[in-house]
């Protein structure tokens, strides 16, 4: 009889130590995983927001273009004052975007505070001319053009700009090596709308994508 009652409590503690051991593993899984998965999304905001914190392309982007040009494009209509107030709006149906963005001459027309009209563009109501606009991608905040990758060629744009709708729709989208410069091919007989995002998941590149001018609506 005390032979049974040891074997049954030795069976007891032998399943305690097992659960134990079981709990314990679980518990460690759990926090290896926490820990892997925020090391993963670090190492991806890192990559989005590597090229615009060294490379910055309002300051470094190099415009090169499928045609030369004779004489430079000027904007018609530039602001006198100069604010942090919203002067227009990026819209993209698709990826349910819509965002504000500055006057390039803005104390915060910065990709770590806003999308960012890059300082070579122009504004919408120029003819021929093309608006540049680079926002980060990856995870966080300020990653407004996350969603950029989604996008396929025939995709429309929207950009309201003094009272009126400028729509566009994508007619290229390519990748580049990040060498602190950008080379956008555009057709220099339309207007167009330029956006810049690193690349989601590569350290190594940016995309570009190019969007032509359809139609204006007052």
């Amino acid at each position: 009889m005390e032979n049974k009652h040891n074997t049954h409590n030795k069976n007891s503690q032998s399943r305690i130590a097992f659960i134990g051991a079981a709990i314990t593993l679980l518990g460690g899984f759990f926090l290896s995983y926490n820990y892997i998965e925020a090391k993963r999304i670090y190492a991806e905001d890192y990559m989005a927001s590597n090229f615009f914190q060294e490379e910055k392309p309002q300051q470094e982007i190099e415009i090169t273009e499928l045609e030369e040009i004779n004489e430079p494009v000027e904007d018609e209509n530039i602001p006198d004052v100069v604010t942090n107030d919203y002067i227009g709006y990026l819209i993209i149906p698709k990826i349910n975007l819509t965002k504000g963005f500055l006057d390039k001459r803005a104390p915060d027309n910065d990709v770590e505070k806003n999308i960012m009209v890059v300082e070579e563009s122009n504004y919408p109501d120029t003819d021929k001319g093309n608006l540049i606009i680079a926002g980060h991608s990856g995870t966080g905040w300020k990653a407004f053009f996350n969603d950029l990758y989604k996008l396929e060629i025939g995709d429309l744009a929207t950009v309201t700009y003094n009272n009126k709708k400028y729509n566009y729709r994508i007619t290229n989208i390519y990748k580049q090596e990040k060498t602190g410069k950008i080379a956008i091919y555009r057709d220099y007989k339309k207007t167009t709308l330029t956006l810049i995002t690193c690349t989601n998941f590569e350290s190594t590149t940016q995309t570009v994508y190019i969007a032509e001018l359809i139609n204006i609506e007052e």
